[in-house]
């Protein structure tokens, strides 16, 4: 025979009020977080599997994060060769114009103007860093101010500051590429054309400041070749440059791929089916209110009571 008492009854609605109240916490944190469970443990056997994957999700994200920097880094690169570029292409139009009219009233100023701009792209900074300077990337690349810098420096290589240390950067796991230019690079010939200019100009052929002298004409005629060599290589840097952009956002594209095929392998482990949290909840709370009203009805009841007729 079953024996029947009144802290049995207490016990038994007690432990399915407590159970209630268990699934309900769960479930209620499955719809809130959106996930199965809160550490590894609550994914049994899948918990080996999990954390490589969350290993390999982790370096992901470390390739996309250097691939996003390098991006940025490649595309403010171009802004500065192309800034060099567009300013030996003035210097030559300006030389080009000065022929056409027969008169270079302005011809050094605006040179000057095209060696500021070259300057300018040169020295170029990214996140507070000299692009072209090599290792050296808290020291200016070049330290030329002016034309007459070219002709009083002893040599145009010892206006430049770089070392040699060109950036390389790594994509993913197997890829690596060299991305790095240098200042000396980029600008020895273009610096060497402004030079030859200067020089014409202090000396007994200049200067330049009005009509223009057969000598004068003749000179100016003859180094426009250099100007528009000048312009092509640093145009092939530049394209050079366009090739390493072209593969970073080829790499950025891979492993965003990458990224969401992981998330989406992690995701269906560890997401939750929001329906079925929800209901689960839902059915946790009626339990919890029953389980409730049953020990409420039961308080200050006794067996006595229940046996008196």
């Amino acid at each position: 025979m079953d024996r029947v008492s009144t802290s049995g009854n207490y016990a038994l609605v007690l432990a399915n009020l407590m159970a209630a109240q268990k699934r309900q916490l769960e479930a209620g944190q499955q719809v809130s977080s959106e996930k199965k469970a809160a550490d590894l443990k609550g994914y049994a056997r899948k918990a080996e599997t999990l954390t490589a994957m969350h290993s390999l999700a982790a370096k992901v994200d470390g390739f996309l994060d250097q691939t996003d920097l390098l991006t940025s880094k490649l595309a403010m690169q171009d802004t500065a060769l192309n800034q060099v570029g567009d300013a030996a292409q003035a210097a030559r139009d300006a030389i080009a114009e000065a022929l056409a009219t027969g008169r270079a009233d302005t011809l050094m100023q605006e040179l000057q103007n095209a060696f500021s701009n070259t300057i300018q792209g040169l020295n170029t900074k990214f996140q507070g860093e000299y692009l072209f300077a090599g290792g050296q990337v808290n020291t200016k690349p070049t330290t030329a101010v002016t034309l007459s810098d070219l002709t009083a420096a002893p040599s145009i290589a010892s206006l430049f500051q770089n070392d040699q240390f060109k950036t390389s950067n790594r994509l993913d796991e197997s890829t690596t590429i060299q991305t790095g230019f240098l200042a000396d690079q980029i600008g020895t010939q273009i610096y060497g054309a402004f030079q030859s200019v200067e020089a014409f100009q202090q000396g007994a052929g200049g200067p330049f400041n009005g009509t223009l002298s057969a000598a004068q004409r003749t000179f100016l005629s003859g180094v426009l070749a250099s100007f528009d060599t000048a312009h092509d290589n640093l145009i092939k840097v530049a394209g050079q440059n366009g090739l390493y952009q072209r593969e970073a956002e080829g790499a950025q594209k891979d492993l965003l791929g990458r990224q969401t095929t992981l998330a989406n392998m992690i995701g269906g482990i560890t997401d939750v089916n929001m329906a079925e949290a929800v209901s689960r909840l839902q059915q946790a709370q009626i339990s919890v209110q029953g389980a409730a009203q049953v020990f409420a009805s039961l308080k200050g009841a006794s067996l006595l009571e229940i046996l008196t007729p």
